[in-house]
C-alpha cells in the first residue's frame, strides 16, 4: 500500500460495463522522504477507483495491483488502483 494525495476526478465518456458507476480519482502518491519532511506529493500520477468519497487534498492509502480487485471479490473489475483507507491524520517517524 502506498500513500498518496488526490489531485482530482476522472470523468469516462467510455468504459467497460462492469465499471458502471463507480468513481474514480487522480491521487499523486508520495515517497518516505516526502512524507518525513511534509513536502508536496513526488510521484507520478496513478488513476484510482473509489469507492470511499475520498475528496480532493485528502491523504489516502492506495492499494496496486492484484490486491486492488479483492474488495470487489468475486466480481472482477478492470482495474490496477483502490482506494483502501482515507487517512486523518499520519505520523512517519
Amino acid at each position: 500500500m502506498r500513500i498518496a494525495e488526490v489531485i482530482g476526478t476522472v470523468t469516462l465518456s467510455r468504459w467497460h460495463p462492469a465499471l458502471t458507476g463507480m468513481r474514480w480519482i487522480i491521487g499523486v502518491p508520495l515517497s518516505l522522504t516526502a512524507l518525513r519532511e511534509h513536502l508536496a506529493p513526488d510521484g507520478e500520477d496513478i488513476v484510482i477507483l473509489d469507492q470511499l468519497g475520498a475528496g480532493f487534498g485528502q491523504r489516502i492509502g492506495v492499494s496496486e495491483g492484484g490486491e486492488a480487485a479483492v474488495p470487489l471479490f468475486p466480481e472482477k473489475k478492470p482495474q490496477d488502483a483502490y482506494c483502501a483507507c482515507l487517512l486523518d491524520s499520519l505520523d512517519v517517524t
